[in-house]
C-alpha cells in the first residue's frame, strides 16, 4: 500500500488502541467530563488539545472555518441541549466557549476577488462569506456569543448554561476572555 499523509496517524492510533486511554471516556457520549462545548476554528494552529490541554472525553469540540457561529452550529448545540434535557436531566449542565484567533485564514473572506471566486464555485454567497471573516477576533467573538445567547433554537432549554467568548493570540499562545461566561 502506498504511503499517505495519514500513515503516521494510523500508527499512533494503533498505540492508542493498545492503551487503556480508550476506556477513559464519558459513559454518555454527549456529556463530556468537563461539561464543556468548544466552538473554534479548523486552523491546525488552534488545536484544542495543544492550546487548552483538552484531553479525550473532556469536551465536545465543534470546529469550522473561523470558529464562527453558523445556523449549523446552533442546530448542533440545540441537539446536544435537547439530548441533555431528555436523557440526563439530573446531570450537571455545561458551558459553551466560543474561541476566535488572530491571523485567522477566514480573514481571506475579506478579499473581494477570493470571495467572489469562491461564491462562483458554489461556496457561501458573497454576503455570507464577507460576514465569516475573522479580522478582529474580539469583535467577531462578541458577535457570535450574542448570536448564541439570542438563538431561538436554544431558548427552549430549561437549563441555564453559560456561554463565553475568548480570543487566542497565535504569537503569545494566550487565550483571553472577551465575553465572560454568563
Amino acid at each position: 500500500m502506498p504511503s499517505s499523509n495519514f500513515t503516521d496517524h494510523l500508527q499512533r492510533n494503533a498505540q492508542f488502541a493498545a492503551s487503556d486511554a480508550k476506556s477513559e471516556v464519558p459513559a454518555i457520549p454527549f456529556v463530556p467530563f468537563q461539561q464543556l462545548y468548544l466552538i473554534t476554528c479548523i486552523d491546525p494552529r488552534v488545536e484544542p488539545a495543544a492550546v487548552l490541554g483538552v484531553t479525550l472525553g473532556e469536551a465536545i469540540v465543534e470546529r469550522n472555518v473561523g470558529g464562527r457561529v453558523t445556523p449549523s452550529v446552533i442546530k448542533d448545540l440545540a441537539w446536544i441541549c435537547y439530548l441533555h434535557e431528555k436523557k440526563t436531566p439530573d446531570a450537571d449542565w455545561f458551558e459553551v466557549a466560543v474561541i476566535h484567533h488572530t491571523d485567522c485564514g477566514s480573514g481571506l473572506f475579506a478579499d473581494e476577488d477570493l470571495r467572489h471566486g469562491y461564491a462562483a464555485r458554489g461556496g457561501h454567497d458573497e454576503q455570507t462569506a464577507a460576514v465569516m471573516a475573522v479580522l478582529d477576533p474580539a469583535e467577531t467573538v462578541r458577535h457570535d456569543v450574542a448570536l448564541l445567547r439570542a438563538a431561538p433554537e436554544l431558548a427552549f432549554s430549561s437549563y441555564n448554561f453559560k456561554i463565553g467568548g475568548y480570543s487566542y493570540d497565535l504569537k503569545t499562545g494566550l487565550v483571553t476572555t472577551v465575553v465572560a461566561p454568563g
